[in-house]
């Protein structure tokens, strides 16, 4: 183990502490990149159909014919990660998702029928299935255990960083070039840099799984997850809030019919969780390791809950965006919570199983939300009063999330006890002590 892993728990709070191990430096700097690069690229796969077609049916089918092979290749992409170098994979996907940025700007050049772009995202699709999953499953071997937290807190607060720059950045390219194809050349050049920095990277030896090829390998982390009601809990738990309380699918309805803010109105909203997320993540690297993790998690479902709810009856522009803020907020705690508990309770040789399954479960949760959200809506639409839909489907959302948290109190009692949030089983078969 290099001294950078060494165990230093002992030392006074630093909010520094995982940036201050260059391999996660160069982690975080080159996941930065990508992601700021992946986010130019959904706007302008967006912007580029739309100026094709000229229908919303096929934005809608972007989401759907990525997200399709995640939930397919789950399982066997989990198994492959737990076999192999993390780094080769997650440097395979890069690789892949850049050839898809490059046909993406050569089906723009030439422009091509605009199905190739459906095909060009489905293989992307592909690459995320694995990449997502071998970066979770890295990063506990770069950063000590006494750091890991924090190093979740700073990953996280990257990722909201690069959603709310990348959309603007992807915007003004295009309004500068007057095409797209200058966006998917950028999200190439940004995804080689991640690259680049794992080439540097040089992690604790991870302990490969040794299980025989097989279903019971393959099942394996769902068998896991099953088995550890802590992580069972978590994840459920966050699915259900996903799944029941996501109100961004409607964001345009109340900008534009109920708030009658306009575009700029939504742009704000839009902005709003990831602001409130950045705030949050910077007072949780200042503050030491959550101690009472299990009902911090519960009562933060529970605030996103209550301020869905907020949101969906507000009339009020300012009071909608404030409850957007801090829904984002309340969904940073509940993310630095969940994805520190997952890494550090699962066996290392099964962190790509188990991370696969979470990815899949956020992935479904997050596309059919949006799809619940509009048929809920849709049902309830009352012509002479356009509002009265998107308000049944975002309280009801929020009401929903906020019965799941009673039940997952009830259900897994294990969560709700749980102490630190650095706090991991020492148990045969567990790496309590090698991170």
């Amino acid at each position: 183990m290099s001294a950078s892993l060494h165990d230093d728990s002992h030392l006074p709070h630093d909010a520094y502490a995982a940036l201050r191990v260059p391999e996660f430096r160069r982690f975080w700097a080159g996941n930065f990149l990508a992601v700021l690069g992946a986010q130019m690229q959904f706007v302008a796969v967006g912007w580029d159909i739309y100026e094709r077609t000229g229908q919303t049916l096929h934005l809608g089918l972007v989401g759907l014919v990525q997200i399709v092979p995640v939930v397919l290749l789950a399982l066997p992409a989990g198994q492959i990660i737990d076999r192999l170098d993390r780094r080769h994979v997650i440097v395979a996907a890069l690789a892949t998702m850049m050839a898809c940025s490059l046909a993406l700007a050569g089906i723009a050049w030439q422009h091509a029928d605009y199905s190739w772009i459906y095909l060009a995202l489905f293989v992307n699709g592909i690459a995320r299935a694995f990449l997502q999953p071998a970066k979770a499953a890295l990063l506990p071997l770069i950063v000590p255990r006494s750091r890991f937290a924090n190093a979740v807190t700073w990953s996280t607060s990257g990722f909201q960083l690069a959603t709310v720059i990348g959309p603007a950045l992807g915007g003004l390219l295009i309004a500068w070039t007057g095409t797209a194809l200058s966006v998917y050349v950028a999200d190439a050049i940004l995804g080689l840099a991640f690259v680049v920095a794992l080439s540097r990277l040089r992690p604790r030896p991870a302990a490969a799984s040794r299980e025989p090829l097989g279903l019971r390998s393959l099942f394996a982390g769902a068998a896991f997850v099953w088995r550890t009601k802590l992580i069972l809990g978590a994840v459920s738990l966050d699915m259900l809030a996903v799944l029941l309380g996501g109100a961004t699918a409607l964001l345009p309805v109340y900008a534009k019919s109920i708030l009658h803010s306009g575009a700029d109105g939504l742009g704000w909203l839009r902005a709003a969780p990831g602001l409130g997320a950045l705030l949050t993540s910077y007072i949780l690297t200042r503050r030491p390791p959550i101690r009472r993790a299990g009902k911090t998690l519960l009562w933060s479902v529970a605030g996103f809950g209550a301020a869905t709810i907020v949101f969906g009856v507000s009339r009020s522009f300012w009071l909608a965006w404030a409850m957007l803020f801090l829904a984002g907020a309340f969904d940073m705690v509940s993310v630095v919570i969940r994805h520190t508990l997952i890494q550090l309770w699962t066996p290392d040789a099964m962190r790509g199983r188990v991370s696969a399954i979470n990815g899949m479960f956020i992935g479904i949760s997050n596309e059919l939300g949006e799809f619940e959200s509009g048929i809920v809506a849709h049902w309830f639409e009352r012509p002479a009063d356009p509002a009265f839909g998107p308000t049944v489907s975002v309280v009801s959302g929020g009401l929903g999330t906020i019965v799941a948290v009673g039940l997952a109190v009830w259900l897994f009692p294990a969560m709700r006890r749980h102490g630190r949030v650095d706090e991991s089983p020492a148990s045969p078969g567990t790496d309590a002590s090698s991170a």
